[in-house]
């Protein structure tokens, strides 16, 4: 009773103005978001409203967000579900637990950051990339397993002419230079005579192949990594493991990150092409057993004539050996067919950058129960590299064999990683043997 009498006494005292009163929302305190949505990399600033002594900020989930202590200031980490825990501490009052609820989505994968603002391929990707991807576009979605992207690989996702030729460069160094004790005299002249506008053809593969006679997949692997280190004297700033395209590592980058699956096709000798790639960014997205390359012999050592490799089996401590012959360039129809034997699936997506891979891609748009596209890359930028291809001639070419064409001149923002810049010279005379 003489609590109820002394409450209506304050109100009276508070209604005249002789006792001032209590503010509600000093008592309260809360926050100014109890439920978030965030993508990976977003930040948001937590907050406390009302009169607070100390606040203390803390997470359930580190992995997905984190939270300053004392700042409030949460950052997306992973994709997942976590609680924003915020401890509120009140003079003469108890501890107030308050919860924000934090959902974080996956970034959404962008394209564009080494592709010119109005780059038509650019658009192309992101569009065609929506369609197949969007399970509610029944007519266009592609199962994730079915989402085959196949690449060539110099002059498409890498820089090919001379002297900047991977594969080629190397020859020549192994027999003029690194090698030239374990090379033929024939061997040593092929490599003196390659200048530009030499013809990467069959025949000089098998020259390669020879080369490598009596080193196992490893040694070479290894070398192909070791060659990668040198610097051609076309560009200053690069080495010959740095001549990838970025806009073309991009959108490997963003296909993958929409569940494709990356192939690569070359017609430079397969473990070559497994070390190329392995020493780049491209290698992040591109496995060892989804590069398909031009094939030398191998046989087990100590047995490199046997007509048959099943009349031999491997013992415990036997090697693997190239033995100096050929077996197949991937070129042309051979890129279709290695393309059926190694993946059995039709690619829906296709990118080259001459005639030779043009059997590929008319292969992947022809007749493919899902919606495929190709692009055929025409290097018509002689300012920030070496070829000078007539992008309208090459357009028309391509164009009517149903390719889109990108231009590197108009297309790439950014073609190399920073500093590399066009050198003085193309070429310069490779040492000659002792």
């Amino acid at each position: 009773m003489k609590k109820k009498i002394l409450a209506v006494l304050m109100a009276m005292l508070m209604m005249i103005g002789l006792l001032p009163a209590e503010p509600a929302q000093a008592a309260a305190v809360k926050l100014n978001k109890t439920s978030l949505t965030l993508t990976v990399g977003d930040t948001f600033q937590l907050k406390v409203t009302g009169k607070t002594k100390k606040v203390i900020y803390n997470t359930d989930q580190s992995k997905v967000i984190s939270i300053g202590k004392t700042s409030g200031l949460i950052k997306a980490k992973n994709p997942g579900k976590a609680n924003a825990v915020v401890t509120v501490k009140r003079a003469g009052k108890k501890d107030t637990v308050l919860k924000c609820k934090v959902i974080v989505n996956e970034k959404a994968p962008t394209l564009g950051q080494y592709w010119s603002d109005d780059s038509p391929t650019a658009q192309e990707i992101r569009d065609y990339v929506a369609k197949v991807t969007n399970p509610k576009d029944t007519e266009n979605f592609i199962p994730v397993e079915d989402r085959i992207a196949v690449f060539d690989m110099d002059g498409t996702l890498t820089c090919e002419t001379f002297f900047t030729y991977y594969d080629t460069m190397m020859f020549i160094e192994f027999c003029l230079v690194d090698h030239p004790e374990r090379v033929s005299e024939d061997l040593k002249q092929v490599a003196r005579s390659i200048a530009p506008g030499y013809v990467a053809d069959e025949s000089l593969a098998r020259n390669f192949a020879k080369a490598y006679a009596g080193m196992t997949p490893q040694e070479l692997y290894d070398y192909a990594l070791s060659f990668g280190k040198k610097s051609p004297v076309s560009f200053t700033g690069m080495r010959y493991c740095d001549g990838y395209f970025l806009p073309m590592l991009e959108i490997v980058k963003y296909l993958s990150e929409n569940d494709f699956t990356i192939y690569v096709s070359s017609g430079t000798e397969r473990t070559t092409t497994r070390a190329i790639l392995a020493q780049s960014p491209l290698g992040q997205y591109i496995s060892p057993e989804h590069v398909m390359g031009t094939q030398f012999e191998v046989k087990l050592k100590g047995h490199e004539t046997v007509s048959s490799d099943m009349d031999v089996k491997y013992n415990a401590g036997d090697q693997l050996v190239y033995t100096g012959g050929f077996v197949q360039k991937n070129l042309n129809s051979s890129k279709v067919i290695v393309i059926e034997r190694e993946i059995g699936k039709k690619p829906v997506l296709c990118f080259g950058n001459s005639g030779s891979d043009s059997s590929m891609m008319a292969y992947t748009i022809d007749q493919n129960k899902y919606p495929a596209e190709s692009f055929m890359l025409i290097a018509d930028d002689n300012v920030r590299d070496w070829p000078n291809q007539d992008f309208a001639e090459k357009s028309a070419e391509f164009g009517a064999m149903g390719f889109h064409c990108i231009s590197t001149k108009n297309e790439f923002k950014q073609m190399y990683i920073d500093g590399v810049e066009k050198g003085a010279s193309q070429t310069a005379p490779v040492a000659p043997a002792a």
